[in-house]
């Protein structure tokens, strides 16, 4: 997309993948979106309809032919799809499904083999401690993730083991233990705590708490740290997304800022 700017395709027409399509719309006029793709094409074209310059509808090989950057907004499925052809074409791939590098191993050996893979940080703030913290003696990271009931409706977790959600007077702890199986049980849910993984002591030894709350209106991340550096504690409160509870709108933007910093030439944070 020579002379244009930084042309960008988004896989997945959902709520996260159309807020961040907007945002970059609104945003910046050297990074523009220039194909969408979701599986129910009708979703792509409203939504291309609804954006300046009406962007591409092209499925993920061949959106790869025309955007400097694909993201992936779509599944932990899609991100492994996403992946394999940014990798093929030699584009970056941001990837929002962050649980798919523990669900789908390929992910990370696609990144091994020479693959560009971009993991936002999304609702949570402290990756950038976790990081540092990593490099001087970590040894515990806890994340405690409470959400109103509505915003889990639909997890693996409720379903299999028919939780009713409706009736919860109380803040209820739906799940206690490594963030592999937390994953797992709420993959809409808890992509903080794959990325938590990814920066820190890895899936098995990033512990996890879910709670269902149902006195919150919003979605709460509490992660601390513990190592040889010190302790660490974060506390971040989540509005959720205006399209789906089940995403914060600190993912969408999160999901923004790197795709910014992937067109830019300066770089600040950890």
């Amino acid at each position: 997309m020579e002379g244009k700017g930084v042309g960008v395709g988004i896989v997945g027409c959902g709520a996260i993948g159309s807020v961040l399509a907007r945002l970059l719309s609104r945003k910046s006029v050297k990074i523009f979106v220039a194909a969408l793709w979701d599986r129910n094409e009708w979703k792509a074209r409203s939504l291309a309809e609804s954006l300046p310059g009406r962007p591409l509808i092209l499925p993920p090989p061949e959106m790869a032919g025309v955007c400097d950057i694909l993201v992936e907004a779509a599944s932990q499925e899609g991100a492994l799809e996403v992946a394999r052809v940014a990798a093929l074409h030699k584009k970056p791939a941001v990837i929002l499904s962050v649980g798919a590098a523990l669900t789908h191993p390929e992910l990370l050996e696609l990144a091994k083999e020479g693959a560009k893979i971009f993991f936002p940080s999304g609702a949570i703030a402290g990756l950038d401690a976790v990081k540092a913290a990593k490099e001087g003696g970590l040894k515990s990271v806890v994340l405690t993730t409470r959400k109103p009931p509505k915003a889990l409706e639909g997890a693996p977790f409720v379903v299999e083991r028919g939780v009713d959600l409706s009736n919860l007077s109380e803040p209820t702890l739906l799940y206690e233990g490594p963030a592999r199986e937390a994953v797992r049980l709420f993959p809409a849910n808890v992509n903080v705590a794959a990325a938590l993984s990814l920066a820190g002591l890895g899936p098995e030894r990033t512990k996890v708490r879910i709670v269902a709350d149902p006195s919150l209106e919003r979605n709460v991340h509490e992660l601390r740290l513990e190592g040889d550096f010190g302790t660490v504690e974060v506390r971040v409160e989540n509005v959720p997304c205006p399209e789906n509870p089940k995403t914060s709108m600190l993912a969408a933007l999160s999901a923004l800022a790197l795709v910014e910093q992937l067109a830019d030439s300066v770089r600040v944070g950890t």
